[in-house]
């Protein structure tokens, strides 16, 4: 029997922009949550929606679509906010929808930096194969952090 004691599996959750699926390390997500009221805060950029009253707690929020340069969508009974928490800060993602919590072992994630040295790719944490499918993993706090110095 071979030994497979350090492939480790990861969780992540997967969910939709697009025909894209993407995938966010499961113990960065707190919550998912159906889309709400949310109040926009002026002088902040496109991409951040403004934020949102959760259960007492002020959580900024951000349009992936957006942040990705795709074209905005209206919002559908499948468009969620992922709550992540980066740093004790937690912050939301808006996305098309949920699609599956994921698990994958090591060995079935290709790094990127095989294909591109580009430094706009650098919160992408790899892409999952997955049968026929492609999960592309983001390195969330990377891409907050992007955010925070635009």
């Amino acid at each position: 029997m071979a030994d497979n004691k350090n492939i480790e599996n990861r969780q992540y959750v997967v969910f939709k922009l697009g025909k894209e699926e993407y995938g966010v390390d499961i113990k960065k997500v707190t919550t998912i949550e159906r889309m709400m009221q949310i109040a926009r805060v002026p002088k902040t950029p496109e991409y951040i929606k403004g934020v949102i009253n959760l259960r007492g707690e002020i959580i900024p929020i951000m349009d992936l679509r957006l942040k990705f340069s795709m074209p905005s969508m209206e919002e559908t009974e499948d468009t969620r906010i992922i709550i992540v928490k980066i740093e004790e800060m937690p912050i939301g993602i808006i996305v098309d929808a949920v699609a599956e919590v994921l698990e994958l072992k090591d060995d079935a994630i290709e790094n990127i930096t095989n294909f591109s040295n580009d430094l706009s790719v650098d919160y992408i944490l790899g892409v999952g194969k997955v049968n026929d499918r492609i999960v592309t993993l983001l390195n969330i706090e990377k891409l907050l952090k992007l955010s925070n110095n635009v």
